[in-house]
């Protein structure tokens, strides 16, 4: 069982990276102060219904979800609906333009043959066929180096990272986990 120093400790190494993961669904720096407190609160008051430490960053996320959603739940059991449902303001940002520099970041630590293979074909969107022939080796070989490199890639992201996907595997949203992003660029 986890006990109050941990518990602080647990409050130093997340309280940021949560803050943000929360402002990013309500838009609003008081309310996520606030929802933040009731994330450590529960954190606090169950850790321990924690049965793997190991587990602990994915449980502690999962409580904030959790929180947010009644937050939502809340707030549309008693807000009043108006007439004009304003249009959804659109994301800042679109998702491979936030993990642009850490693709690029892990494609770098790639071996030579991998990362020519994805920057050739990801980046600069050459065909494989047309990546075999450059490279002079076999179109299997092209196709080989190309879905090794993505599966590397992709291990490093979430080894880096923790994703949050749609129902069709889509990148919703992402958070880096403790002191990742001191190596790539995913905050």
């Amino acid at each position: 069982m986890l006990t109050d120093h941990k518990t602080e400790t647990i409050w130093r190494e997340f309280h940021a990276q949560l803050e943000t993961f929360i402002l990013r669904r309500v838009r609003d720096q008081a309310l996520a102060q606030d929802l933040l407190q009731q994330v450590f609160l529960r954190v606090h008051t169950r850790i321990e219904t924690l049965r793997d430490e190991t587990k602990l960053n994915a449980w502690i996320y999962q409580i904030a979800r959790n929180v947010i959603a009644d937050y939502y739940r809340a707030q549309s059991a008693t807000a009043p609906l108006d007439e004009d449902v304003p249009e959804p303001e659109p994301e800042p940002e679109d998702m491979a333009e936030r993990l642009a520099p850490s693709i690029r970041y892990f494609a770098n630590a790639l071996a030579p043959t991998y990362r020519e293979a994805f920057i050739l074909t990801e980046i600069r969107g050459m065909s494989q066929v047309e990546l075999a022939a450059r490279l002079g080796i076999s179109v299997s070989g092209a196709k080989s180096r190309v879905q090794r490199a993505r599966a590397q890639l992709k291990q490093l992201l979430l080894d880096c990272c923790h994703f949050e996907f749609d129902r069709r595997g889509s990148i919703i949203d992402y958070y880096p986990r403790v002191d990742c992003c001191k190596r790539c660029a995913c905050e």
